[in-house]
């Protein structure tokens, strides 16, 4: 399911990347490195991610994210959404702040800056380390559908969701 990807900049620090190899399913939580080939005011640093937008034909190890952030929007606007604290990672950041959907960064990016979030422990079976695989429930992929079409500036058709 995954695989050992290049040595980035964590690895002077003695971590390897783990990048994902197959289509993560829509509603999952990831992580992306922005950090290469980005300049600011892009995202230029690792962060958590949503995938919005199953596979595509003809678009292999190419995934549709928005950005997620613990930093509250100021002001709110009608493309940020806060995640309910039960459907994510039972992590540090995850559970001490509020995270916001910023539905206005959409981004295509390839699977070798993708990476799952490791939940800091091993399965007791197998040993091998266990990975954060839930997904969003339907109600929040539509309030976060609804704050994608607005930071399009395409809120009129959220009706149609």
């Amino acid at each position: 399911m995954f695989k050992m990807n290049h040595l980035d900049q964590a690895s002077k620090k003695g971590i390897l990347r783990v990048a994902i190899i197959f289509h993560p399913k829509v509603g999952q939580i990831l992580m992306c490195d922005f950090s290469k080939g980005f300049e600011e005011p892009e995202m230029v640093k690792k962060r958590p991610v949503l995938v919005v937008a199953p596979s595509i034909v003809g678009r292999g190890k190419l995934v549709t994210i928005i950005c997620l952030s613990t930093t509250e929007p100021n002001p709110k606007q009608n493309y940020h959404y806060v995640l309910p604290k039960s459907s994510l990672p039972q992590l540090g950041n995850f559970q001490s702040k509020d995270t916001w959907v910023k539905a206005d960064m959409i981004y295509t990016v390839g699977f070798n800056r993708l990476e799952a979030i490791r939940l800091g422990k091993r399965d007791p079976n197998t040993n091998k380390r266990v990975y954060f695989t839930d997904r969003l429930g339907r109600e929040n992929m539509k309030g976060i559908y609804n704050c994608l079409l607005c930071g399009l500036n395409l809120g009129g058709l959220s009706k149609h969701l």
